[in-house]
């Protein structure tokens, strides 16, 4: 469906877990996918050879930063500790007016459910507080994805057809 709407990914290049599901599919429909990866990386991860465009960079910092650049929206599945921290990152940045691009969780089994539980109690005690709230949408299930990316697109006034979108897992 992404492949299909014009939507491109970027991701960290690995071929294991949901993500190199995730790049297979879209290498499969035809779409354009760019893996980045620090060096260190390499030897840990399982990179998947067939994507168009491989990036090898020095550090976490430098394809955290890339992955922003070349990214249009961020989508975030299931995943790890690396997942999470790139995700609160991605939240705290939009919160702090660094970007607008669309931040969306998909919903699977109730996964991300203490997470949002955990937002909900940081807006409670004042941590969160009004006009400084987060800025996601969550999909419930992969089905959703790309009607909620275009929606948010327009709803920010941007592309609807938004070229690329991150998903990440580490």
């Amino acid at each position: 469906m992404g492949v299909a709407a014009g939507l491109d990914l970027v991701y960290g290049g690995g071929d294991v877990g949901l993500m190199g599901t995730v790049a297979r599919a879209v290498l499969a429909g035809g779409g354009h996918v760019t893996g980045i990866i620090p060096d260190f990386l390499k030897s840990r991860e399982h990179m998947l050879d067939a994507i168009q465009e491989t990036v090898v960079v020095g550090d976490m910092h430098t394809r955290k930063r890339m992955m922003f650049e070349r990214s249009d929206a961020f989508v975030a599945l299931p995943g790890g500790i690396g997942t999470l921290e790139e995700l609160v990152e991605q939240l705290t940045w939009a919160q702090l007016g660094r970007h607008r691009k669309p931040i969306l969780l998909v919903e699977v089994a109730g996964f991300w459910k203490p997470l949002l539980t955990l937002f909900d109690h940081m807006r409670a005690h004042g941590f969160i507080r009004d006009g400084l709230d987060l800025n996601y949408v969550v999909a419930e299930g992969a089905d959703a994805v790309v009607p909620m990316l275009q929606a948010e697109n327009r709803r920010l006034g941007e592309d609807p057809a938004a070229e690329r979108f991150v998903t990440e897992r580490l």
